[in-house]
């Protein structure tokens, strides 16, 4: 009997770890703000670490119509994206410090395709691909909502 359970413990705690491991691999859950398109409100996930936006949205199967994620750079650049392992279409808005945006691209899933702003930005949106477009949102319009804490002057 104590070596069945000895057996039945080993068992459950290679489970346990290989469950981990795989959490590891698994799309990643981050604070979330409230943003503001026009009418619109959108829960945004903030990806402010070079951990988080690396991973961003990656690994999910869904994501809810008006929620989001907001990628945070410490420094105005030409920030580039691509869909490796991101199973979603999505939508990218690049902004400007004031919230602006200055391009919107359609990305598709599972590609490697790179997907830059048209000009140094420290603001992306990603939304599911059309969102923007619904919306009626394009060039120009502001995003309100982003923490003045992360607009550097």
């Amino acid at each position: 009997m104590l070596n069945a359970l000895k057996f039945f413990n080993r068992v459950l705690v290679a489970l346990t770890l290989c469950l981990g491991w795989q959490g590891v691999s698994q799309a990643q859950k981050l604070p979330s703000i409230q943003l503001q398109a026009g009418l619109y409100k959108i829960a945004a996930e903030v990806a402010a670490t070079e951990q988080a936006r690396q991973l961003g949205l990656m690994h999910r199967n869904y994501l809810p119509p008006d929620d989001g994620m907001l990628f945070v750079f410490e420094n105005r650049g030409t920030h580039c994206f691509w869909m490796r392992n991101t199973k979603i279409p999505l939508a990218i808005a690049f902004l400007a410090d004031d919230g602006k945006i200055v391009n919107i691209i359609e990305m598709k899933a599972m590609t490697e395709d790179n997907h830059c702003p048209s000009q140094p930005v420290r603001f992306a949106l990603e939304m599911n691909q059309g969102w923007f477009a619904k919306k009626g949102l394009s060039t120009g319009n502001a995003i309100s909502g982003i923490p003045s804490g992360f607009i550097k002057n």
